[in-house]
């Protein structure tokens, strides 16, 4: 029988390569069609299509202030993430973290394989339109190879699960 931790990333993994159908941006399953960006929508469908109990991530500082507020967040530097950790970013010209999305994989070297719901690969990646898997460093010793904006990852109870 597989955890619910298992089914969160799986979930997850398995919704890549979803779009929004343009011109309608931001109208996607994962936030009923409501216009609104959609990443934090999109890690709170799976966590639902999971049945896991986790803080509202809708609202990204909103999803930080929550695990800290429950003492399971940890910053990019000092992180220790696991699959089904909810990864946290800061992009620049946006609003202090503004994009979410679920670790599926510590890649040992200071990145994480994550599944992010409202991404690109090359154009916005706060507000993308799609569901991607990418590698994302955490790590400032990773500056030289990919940019760093992971502000943190909050991390979900499972034993309460």
């Amino acid at each position: 029988m597989k955890t619910k931790r298992e089914v969160f990333v799986e979930t997850a993994i398995a919704e890549i390569g979803t779009k929004e159908n343009p011109p309608e941006s931001n109208k996607v399953k994962y936030n009923n069609k409501n216009g609104q960006p959609w990443c934090g929508y999109f890690v709170m469908w799976c966590a639902k299509q999971a049945k896991v109990k986790m803080p509202n991530v809708v609202y990204t500082p909103a999803g930080v202030a929550a695990f800290q507020g429950i003492g399971q967040w940890s910053n990019a530097e000092t992180a220790m993430p696991k699959p089904g950790d909810i990864v946290f970013f800061d992009f620049p010209g946006g609003e202090r973290t503004d994009h979410v999305g679920i670790v599926i994989k510590d890649n040992g070297d200071g990145t994480v394989t994550t599944v992010e719901g409202n991404t690109s690969e090359a154009g916005s990646q706060s507000n993308g339109g799609e569901v991607l898997q990418k590698i994302r460093a955490y790590k400032k010793k990773n500056r030289k190879k990919l940019p760093v904006y992971v502000s943190g990852f909050g991390a979900i109870r499972w034993e309460k699960q």
